[in-house]
């Protein structure tokens, strides 16, 4: 026989407050007033025996034994999810959140996302913006796209790397030829604040000293560099995987043939824990996606020089 457990709402008001790290937050969240989310908690540290969060300098933040319960209570709410889910044939949709970085969103994966949605019209997607980390336990996401290498406790599907090129727009390039790498240093070169090395580090490959790799304008993200840089704004430092189309209608040309390596790649993200049909249907489509751009981009190798 399966012992006593906590109160349901008191497990899923833990899990939202230490999700959140708010009573009010997770208040909020459950549609119930901060006085239940204490009382829950306080019922739940009474069942259990210990205290579940404490704070320091107004700030809510879990014990260690909290810590380590939240795992179990989060991967519980996962399998609940999951099952009914898969006894409720009839339902008409799901939501898959995916927390994205803004370039890979704006410049890869929306002008795509059109096809996926036509064959899986029962998902409805919900694409967050992010910097940041990925914690899948603080944060309400499905799945992730992050760059980077190195990810050991998550799932992890390489998708593609990059190289980087200068662009511009044709009517720059017919007013202002570049012939040469160093006819940049007649340029105004756009930069991405995020990625201060992309111009150091082609220009070396480049061999061309006397263009001044720190001067020009400067955008948050590739997105902005690449929509500055079509207005004819001046030379930006494009990744092939998200130019592809752009160089393809004539929005942009690349005066140089010199691709130099992009020192990380994009990773699809999710947790070992739990792995949902969405989640895979997502991933499946996402795959075969990026197995396309892998080959119409080729694979990067810096060159020796220019043209």
């Amino acid at each position: 026989m399966m012992r006593g457990l906590p109160p349901l709402n008191a497990l899923r008001a833990f899990e939202a407050a230490a999700r959140r790290l708010s009573f009010t937050r997770a208040a909020e969240e459950l549609s119930v007033t901060q006085a239940a989310i204490s009382h829950h908690i306080k019922v739940l540290e009474e069942d259990l025996g210990f205290r579940l969060f404490r704070r320091i300098n107004n700030t809510l933040i879990l014990t260690e034994k909290g810590e380590a319960y939240l795992p179990s209570v989060r991967q519980a709410f996962e399998l609940l999810c999951e099952g009914t889910d898969a006894v409720q044939e009839h339902r008409a949709f799901q939501s898959l959140t995916l927390s994205v970085l803004p370039n890979f969103a704006l410049r890869w994966l929306v002008p795509r996302l059109a096809e996926f949605q036509r064959d899986n019209p029962r998902i409805e997607m919900r694409l967050l913006t992010a910097y940041r980390g990925t914690d899948f336990l603080r944060e309400d996401i499905d799945a992730a796209i992050r760059l980077g290498a190195d990810w050991p406790d998550l799932n992890a599907d390489y998708l593609f790397g990059s190289a980087m090129f200068p662009v511009c727009s044709p009517e720059l390039l017919a007013h202002h030829p570049l012939d040469k790498p160093r006819d940049l240093a007649k340029h105004t070169l756009l930069h991405v604040c995020g990625a201060p090395g992309d111009w150091p580090l082609w220009l070396a490959a480049a061999r061309a000293p006397e263009v001044a790799a720190d001067r020009g304008a400067s955008f948050d993200t590739y997105a902005l560099a690449m929509e500055a840089a079509s207005h004819g704004c001046g030379v930006a430092m494009a990744l092939s995987a998200f130019v592809q189309e752009d160089l393809a209608s004539g929005r942009l040309v690349a005066p140089f043939s010199l691709r130099v390596e992009h020192s990380e790649a994009w990773y699809f993200l999710w947790p070992k824990a739990r792995t949902s049909h969405k989640v895979s249907l997502f991933r499946s489509w996402l795959l075969a996606r990026a197995g396309r751009t892998r080959a119409s981009i080729g694979h990067p190798v810096a060159a020796s020089a220019a043209r």
